[in-house]
């Protein structure tokens, strides 16, 4: 029970991580139609944080899948390797 709930957290944080960095997309493409400088270049700016934050984000996480699938793979580790 405990791991299928550590699968549902991973793929939710996944997903939140996926929406905000649409949204942080969608906020730098439309910074293109605003006409006031000062207001496009903060919104490019906080766009491109909210990008790199939530990219990194969902980075860490499907790595943290990958490897955590990777182990449960490869098996139960015995630790008698001598």
């Amino acid at each position: 029970m405990k791991r299928t709930l550590w699968w549902i957290g991973q793929g939710l944080l996944a997903v939140a991580a996926a929406f905000f960095l649409s949204y942080g997309i969608s906020l730098f493409i439309a910074a293109y139609d605003l006409n006031n400088p000062f207001h496009f270049v903060m919104m490019i700016f906080a766009s491109n944080l909210i990008i790199l934050i939530n990219g990194t984000l969902l980075i860490g996480f499907i790595y943290r899948m990958i490897n955590v699938f990777k182990l449960l793979k490869k098996g139960p580790d015995t630790g008698n390797e001598e």
